[in-house]
């Protein structure tokens, strides 16, 4: 217990999936924590969005372990939002160490020369140039602050090789490594290290509903879990369909923590071999 003891992580997407459970993994380990997410639905994804119920079950389930939070319904997109929220959690918890730009989208499946404006340009908004300004909004409290820090960028198993049908998504979390291997290039001589992770199948509503689904079982109206199991599965070298949420937010918590003080511009895949298929 303990690894990240008197830190404050600051996480985007906060509200579910990921996001939450890397914002209770971090807490569990002694961060207090700045949570930030959307919570409303997406245009050109096919899954509901967050709601502010989600939020305020993640902020009651990071001060049942212990620890506080400041929490705020904020786009990614909006710069200016993002980087307000980030002055009003330092303000109010202290300072800033972790910084983990997981928010993310998954678009509805089409082939690349057949995808809309909207598809593109929402998944490229969110998964890229939502990481880009959250690095904006926080990078400037860490030089201040002066003792170092870590970044970590969610990329994805699609941000190592191709994925039909989820062109944007796949060109989105390639775009991110560039940004993420740059910037630990930039901020090494501060101390302030940068990674991303790789996720494959995570068990979580961005990949769990009817539409992913439908991708994987088309001949069934409404797939199940169970008719899609087998074909999750074969995506990956280990034999599981879906990885847990906190599967990755192990890999975000040793990548925070000291234990990981010398890693730095490293793509971590936490795939159940998904990238190397």
């Amino acid at each position: 217990m303990g690894r990240v003891a008197g830190k404050v992580a600051f996480i985007t997407g906060a509200a579910r999936g990921q996001g939450r459970s890397h914002a209770l993994r971090l807490a569990e380990e002694g961060a207090d924590i700045i949570a930030v997410d959307i919570v409303q639905d997406v245009a050109t994804v096919p899954y509901e969005g967050a709601s502010a119920e989600d939020l305020d079950e993640t902020v009651a389930l990071v001060e049942k372990a212990g620890r506080r939070i400041v929490a705020r319904k904020v786009d990614v997109r909006n710069q200016d939002a993002l980087e307000d929220a980030v002055r009003s959690g330092v303000a109010d918890l202290g300072r800033l160490d972790v910084v983990v730009a997981n928010a993310g989208i998954f678009g509805t499946p089409t082939r690349v020369w057949e995808m809309s404006e909207a598809l593109w340009q929402n998944t490229i908004d969110v998964n890229l140039t939502g990481v880009f300004h959250a690095v904006k909004a926080t990078v400037p409290h860490l030089l201040r602050q002066g003792d170092g820090g870590s970044i970590i960028v969610t990329s994805s198993a699609a941000g190592l090789k191709g994925v039909p049908h989820y062109g944007s998504y796949a060109a989105s979390k390639h775009g991110v490594v560039g940004l993420a291997r740059s910037l630990a290039m930039e901020l090494a001589e501060h101390n302030i290290r940068v990674n991303s992770v790789h996720p494959g199948n995570v068990d979580t509503k961005m990949i769990i509903n009817d539409t992913t689904f439908k991708v994987f079982s088309p001949d069934k109206e409404h797939p199940t879990k169970d008719d899609v199991r087998a074909a999750f599965m074969s995506t990956l070298m280990m034999p599981i369909p879906w990885l847990d949420a906190t599967d990755i937010s192990n890999a975000v918590l040793w990548l925070a923590s000291d234990e990981a003080r010398y890693v730095t511009g490293v793509a971590l895949p936490v795939d159940a071999g998904m990238s190397a298929k």
